[in-house]
């Protein structure tokens, strides 16, 4: 199975300089954890819910000024469209990551793949097998 068979489709970036409240409000709205940060059509960053608490809320910084860039993590791991879904998995075992924003072929983002979508997809042994490595340095 490909990639683009089990991602979510029609998946969005925000710009660096968006409040991290706005990007909390999105969150909220989309049910979502993770927020990719694109400037000069290009990914540049990841904010997800946990960075939000711990790189503005729990320092005390007000969420309203603190901008998307202040508290994103730089260095996007991706997968591509085509690839498939056990390189994919293999690749968030290895950068232990729950997200991952899916590339076409003409370097576009067209969806994002996470853990779960992961897990509904993949055969048992993989998403198992993933999902416990990824969630690993939690314990």
């Amino acid at each position: 199975m490909q990639v683009k068979q089990a991602m979510h489709k029609g998946v969005r970036w925000v710009d660096p300089d968006t409040p991290v409240a706005e990007l909390a409000k999105l969150m909220r709205e989309h049910d979502i954890g993770a927020i990719p940060i694109g400037e000069n059509d290009r990914l540049v960053g990841m904010v997800t819910d946990r960075d939000i608490v711990c790189r503005a809320i729990a320092l005390g910084l007000d969420p309203k000024s603190v901008r998307a860039r202040d508290v994103m993590t730089e260095g996007i791991v991706f997968c591509l469209e085509k690839q498939d879904l056990d390189d994919a998995a293999r690749l968030m075992e290895s950068r232990k990551v729950r997200r991952l924003p899916v590339i076409n072929g003409k370097k576009r983002m067209t969806g994002m793949l996470s853990l779960g979508d992961l897990y509904n997809a993949a055969p048992r042994p993989l998403s198992n097998e993933a999902m416990q490595a990824v969630s690993a340095h939690h314990k």
